[in-house]
């Protein structure tokens, strides 16, 4: 008679929790992306500079790369793209000709309005939520990981919502 091997579950190797943790990080930053899309009809991306452009009317491009920690040509297709659709205005402002300042039009506040919070995604407003140790402790060990992937570090600056 055979000995039964001992059990084993995917469950009981490190790696595969913590493979685990990612997914459902992962997941819900997608949900929240599509519930977007499907309630207001916009990315994530869009949404959230349409919401910094109300906070700060006036804001540049530049600006809203900077508030958005993404590249300025990334922002200013982000532009773009609402100026296209309607929901936003840019006109030449002050001394400098070439900066254009941003405003929400009317159809871009009734979005905002009816749009599904947080407008910056659900990964900021929880990472925003946990104390400077814990957020230490997860740059360093993500470091290290970005390490071990040998990933390109540009993308950091191109937002989740995008990918």
């Amino acid at each position: 008679m055979q000995a039964d091997a001992p059990s084993f579950s995917p469950a009981d190797v490190p790696s595969i929790r913590v493979l685990r943790q990612f997914r459902v990080v992962f997941n819900a930053v997608k949900s929240h992306f599509r519930q977007v899309e499907r309630e207001a009809g916009l990315g994530g991306a869009q949404l959230w500079a349409l919401s910094v452009i109300e906070r700060q009317p006036g804001i540049g491009a530049t600006g809203l790369a900077r508030e958005l920690d993404i590249h300025q040509s990334t922002a200013s297709n982000l532009v773009r793209t609402l100026c296209e659709r309607g929901f936003v205005a840019g006109a030449r402002d002050g001394a400098d000709r070439r900066s254009i300042a941003l405003r929400v039009l009317p159809p871009g506040q009734e979005l905002l309005r009816r749009a599904p919070l947080p407008f910056a995604g659900v990964l900021p407003e929880a990472l925003a939520g946990l104390d400077d140790a814990t957020l230490l402790r997860m740059e360093q060990d993500l470091a290290r990981l970005i390490g071990e992937l040998g990933a390109d570090e540009e993308n950091a600056k191109v937002p989740l919502a995008q990918l």
